[in-house]
């Protein structure tokens, strides 16, 4: 029997959930190991997780917590960062971006991102320095590192911090240096539908000792370094508050699924790009803005696919073809619109979208595919049958 033409892709009872993760059988032991333990907060787990992942990322130091937004806070007030103090950062991000330097007591301030890459842009960077700019963050956007050789010249010839946000880029290089290490500090998430997943949870790294231990400290309610282990079988440690600190910590449960995501990350690397490729050959003849290409001296995490719809192209709306993809039974993201499209940040800030006209468009015309690692060849077919047929009936 022949499904009429008219048919979803995909009927609801089989909704192709985007970000979906990928959680294996070693995990889930983890955590069944990690509960008989009896030991399910900040303890020996997260310490093996945060060394795994500085040895992964070639860091001295890496800090695990409660989130990316949290390692980005924690890495401004560890800076020394105050009221009137610039930070300089990208309108196509998520706005935990730049809630963190607002948190922080600094003043966000964009730069508007390159047409092609959607990564700030330096030039543009450049262009907002005052003498009150302390810092610039950029956001490796969809998992393609930012033109670093750019912004670290910026930085050097006005002695400013960097702080990488690498929600979208664990497994991101540039010209071979793994992203994260080009300044202070490097960001990076595992919420539910990232590369790496522990549910909620982000890591900092640094090569700055004092720096790690001050973020420690301040992650875990100021507490001198190791409170943790104050209930641990070695005896009753005490501990003092050397700084009015936050609750910002990972817990061992966390740390239990994070070890075995982080072992399988280069395989899991390789899947994403296989299914990137057979999107990029699926829709090179449709009217759409496919990812740029990457650079042979650049390494993208294939974190998100993202196509843009331009309406007078495809003949159907961005938001319309977002309604047509439920309709179809596939799940699908907006990566971003941009910061300044957002009441808080006009009330605030008196920012204008159009002020900011790349990452204006480029959010009002961005879809995200499914990228997940947990999707077979059958849920990709789908997607790519979907897009095609949108498309076709736009």
């Amino acid at each position: 029997m022949h499904m009429p033409q008219d048919a979803p892709v995909r009927s609801k009872d089989n909704f192709l959930v985007f970000g979906s993760p990928y959680i294996g059988e070693e995990e889930i032991d983890e955590v069944v190991n990690c509960l008989r333990s009896g030991w399910i907060g900040t303890g020996p787990k997260v310490a093996k997780f945060e060394n795994n992942f500085a040895r992964y990322k070639q860091s001295q130091y890496a800090v695990a917590l409660s989130s990316c937004t949290a390692a980005l806070h924690l890495s401004m007030l560890a800076s020394g960062l105050k009221s009137g103090d610039e930070v300089i950062t990208t309108p196509l991000t998520f706005c935990a971006t730049v809630n963190a330097i607002i948190h922080s007591g600094a003043t966000p301030v964009l730069a508007d991102v390159c047409s092609e890459t959607m990564n700030i842009d330096p030039e543009q960077v450049r262009k907002k320095i005052t003498s009150r700019t302390r810092a610039i963050l950029p956001v490796h956007f969809a998992g393609r590192p930012c033109d670093m050789g750019g912004l670290v010249e910026l930085v050097q010839e006005h002695n400013l911090l960097l702080i990488e946000d690498c929600a979208h880029a664990i497994e991101s290089t540039w010209r071979g240096k793994p992203t994260g290490t080009f300044g202070q500090y490097g960001c990076f998430s595992f919420y539910a539908t990232k590369n790496v997943v522990t549910g909620e949870g982000g890591m900092l790294i640094t090569s700055d000792e004092h720096a790690a231990s001050r973020i420690k400290t301040l992650g875990l309610h100021g507490m001198s370094k190791d409170a943790w282990k104050r209930f641990s079988d070695s005896g009753y440690k005490h501990y003092f508050v050397t700084d009015a600190g936050f609750k910002c910590n990972m817990t061992d449960l966390q740390a239990s699924l994070g070890l075995h995501q982080l072992e399988r990350v280069e395989r899991c690397w390789v899947r994403r790009q296989e299914i990137w490729e057979k999107y990029n050959d699926a829709f090179s003849a449709l009217p759409l803005t496919l990812p740029a290409d990457v650079p042979d001296y650049m390494r993208h995490a294939y974190h998100l696919y993202t196509i843009l719809v331009d309406e007078e192209r495809v003949g159907i709306s961005r938001d319309k073809m977002l309604g047509a993809f439920t309709e179809e039974g596939i799940g699908v993201g907006v990566h971003y619109l941009s910061i300044p499209e957002h009441p808080f940040y006009q009330q605030t800030f008196g920012w204008r979208p159009e002020d900011y006209p790349n990452a204006m468009r480029i959010g009002r015309q961005t879809i995200s595919l499914p990228l997940s690692v947990k999707l077979t060849d059958d849920d990709v077919n789908d997607v790519i049958c979907a897009v095609r047929k949108i498309c076709r009936r736009g």
